[in-house]
């Protein structure tokens, strides 16, 4: 008999089920199921009411770990998180950052954080703040696409964020680059065969708990060569004339 993950997929693409970015997710998850029973639960950010953080900074001090909002639905949400097993955020790259949706999410997410008592910034790599009421061997996992080729530039600001917030070596960050093309393409057999590679790594996840250096090479290989990379989207803004 398998055990029972709870995961909990965030997914912050204003296209919700029709995000190309849901399309790794999912084979990610698909993985995970191969070695454990999953309870999913999914949280389509665009559809749920999510007032903006308003830096009043009760969650630090006077209502220490709780918002003080509270008619709206971040409660639901974080609940969720504090029991999963596996959180998994889902989104495109927007304008070198994550969609604006999604940063109003993040915001909200301070709660979860220890409070700033003036302390330096962190020398090696730890979470800026630390997490409140860590659960143990809480997985975090970010699958975030892009158009770009090169993924490593376009890519930094996100990921520095992440560090600040989660501490370099305690989460999982898989860039997608050229995903889109892919899609848009609807070759199907191209597609099932980029796909697998995350079911694998899904797989290779649960049983570990990280990814092997040549696993993370190989799931952030573009599709393409840059030189056909380059007429696909020359013929693809053509076509948008």
């Amino acid at each position: 008999m398998k055990t029972l993950k709870k995961v909990v997929l965030i997914n912050g693409s204003p296209k919700k089920e029709r995000s190309t970015t849901l399309n790794v997710s999912k084979a990610f998850i698909e993985g995970l199921k191969e070695e454990f029973d999953i309870e999913l639960t999914t949280f389509n950010i665009s559809d749920l009411n999510i007032k903006p953080c308003t830096g009043c900074l009760s969650c630090w001090g006077k209502t220490a770990g709780e918002c003080v909002i509270k008619n709206d639905d971040i409660h639901i949400v974080k609940e969720k998180i504090e029991e999963a097993d596996y959180v998994i955020e889902s989104y495109p790259l927007y304008f070198f950052g994550m969609p604006g949706t999604m940063k109003v999410f993040t915001d909200r997410m301070l709660s979860m954080m220890m409070t700033y008592r003036g302390q330096e910034s962190p020398k090696n790599g730890e979470s800026f703040h630390g997490i409140r009421n860590p659960k143990e061997n809480r997985k975090f996992i970010v699958i975030s696409s892009c158009a770009y080729t090169g993924y490593e530039a376009v890519f930094e600001p996100l990921i520095k964020q992440y560090d600040c917030i989660c501490g370099k070596d305690n989460y999982l960050f898989i860039p997608l680059p050229q995903l889109m093309t892919l899609i848009d393409l609807k070759n199907q057999a191209k597609i099932d065969k980029y796909l697998a590679k995350f079911k694998v790594a899904g797989h290779e996840f649960a049983l570990s708990g990280k990814l092997s250096s040549e696993t993370q090479e190989l799931i952030k290989k573009p599709p393409f060569t840059v030189g056909a990379y380059k007429i696909f989207l020359g013929n693809f803004w053509e076509e948008q004339k």
